[in-house]
């Protein structure tokens, strides 16, 4: 039986909801506050955030302090993740699905030894987002790992509506036109007025979601099929935000 008295054909897997399964999601967060409490902090900055001296993250960031605890970022502000496409499955002539999972295989004397890499970004849909990449022999541990490197790598993006075409005071967009680049991927971030959307693709899509912007125009070049290349041109176009403003403080 289904829930909601609905019938599923059979072999049909529904994708899994967070808002579906309040129990799921209630185990996660007791996990969470769990690991939290019993953390025993072992750098200067995390004994500061444990004893309750630091309470904003914006503070860290802006005073550009390393962070090296991921219970630091879970101390101070609630995230999100999701898993970008970075792999594709076996098919004809190149023809495969994208998936999540990026596998790669080295060859040894004792025979093949297979690695599995995946690409997370996270966020607080309010102004955060990193992105991590994490390998490992099996896929969950990657994900693990790619999390908290994401954790570690969170940035503060400036957000604003810089839109010529709009009049709102919102933070739903960007304050003006930034660029960034990683191989041969060249990407250019546009502010938009309320109501465009994100005008990027799937991937970008997810990133701009989770730092909390609503509206963008977007323009990329070179090999954008190759996730992580492309993840890094919108995050180094991102970092740019903040330079600007240190740059006119001078």
């Amino acid at each position: 039986m289904s829930e909601n008295n609905e019938t599923i054909k059979p072999g049909f897997r529904r994708k899994f909801d967070r808002k579906r399964y309040p129990r799921q999601r209630e185990n996660e967060e007791a996990k969470l506050a769990e690991r939290i409490a019993s953390w025993v902090p072992k750098t200067k900055l995390g004994k500061m955030v444990k004893e309750g001296k630091i309470k904003d993250i914006d503070e860290i960031l802006n005073n550009k302090l390393k962070i090296l605890e991921p219970e630091i970022v879970d101390s101070l502000i609630k995230t999100e993740n999701d898993l970008l496409f970075a792999g594709q499955s076996k098919g004809k002539f190149g023809g495969g699905k994208r998936r999540a999972w990026r596998q790669s295989q080295k060859k040894t004397e004792e025979g093949n030894v297979v690695t599995f890499s995946s690409v997370v970004i996270i966020g607080d849909k309010n102004g955060h987002v990193g992105m991590g990449i994490g390998k490992a022999k099996e896929t969950l541990p990657a994900r693990e790992k790619a999390i908290r490197k994401a954790k570690l790598n969170i940035i503060k993006v400036k957000r604003g509506s810089g839109s010529f075409e709009g009049s709102s005071n919102e933070l739903h967009s960007i304050p003006f036109k930034v660029e960034g680049k990683c191989g041969s991927v060249k990407m250019i971030l546009m502010p938009a007025p309320q109501g465009t959307g994100l005008v990027i693709g799937k991937e970008g899509r997810k990133i701009l979601k989770l730092a909390g912007i609503k509206d963008i125009y977007s323009k990329s070049w070179g090999q954008t099929r190759t996730t992580i290349n492309y993840a890094t041109a919108i995050m180094s176009a991102l970092k740019k935000l903040n330079e600007f403003k240190i740059n006119k403080e001078k």
